[in-house]
């Protein structure tokens, strides 16, 4: 998956903001000022984060070898997923579309997307 097309997934999600808060090659994406997804832009290839429920971050894990423990975040509820072409496109978005879901669960009523 290349960064454009991954880009346009991330800020599809309702109440998506991009940001670079951190530097100038890690992108975030928020939700509801809530980080869902962080990618590093200047590795090859590219580096993933994203929240994922603990059990599930573990299966992945065993599944998929370009599945790694969160970088730089909670193990236990992110994933670093290492975009090398080894895991299916569906599966990937899938993954993202549990992250920005776990996260707008947490954010307040009054802040999540319409």
């Amino acid at each position: 998956m290349t960064l454009d097309r991954l880009r346009t997934y991330l800020n599809a999600k309702p109440g998506a903001v991009e940001e670079f808060p951190f530097d100038l090659v890690t992108l975030v994406v928020k939700v509801g000022g809530k980080m869902f997804a962080l990618v590093g832009t200047d590795e090859a290839p590219l580096r993933l984060n994203l929240k994922c429920d603990p059990l599930k971050a573990e299966a992945l894990r065993d599944y998929y070898p370009a599945v790694l423990p969160g970088y730089h975040m909670n193990k236990r509820h992110w994933n670093t997923v290492v975009l090398d072409g080894s895991i299916p496109d569906a599966d990937l978005l899938a993954m993202i579309d549990e992250s920005y879901e776990l996260v707008v669960r947490g954010v307040p009523k009054g802040k999540r997307p319409a």
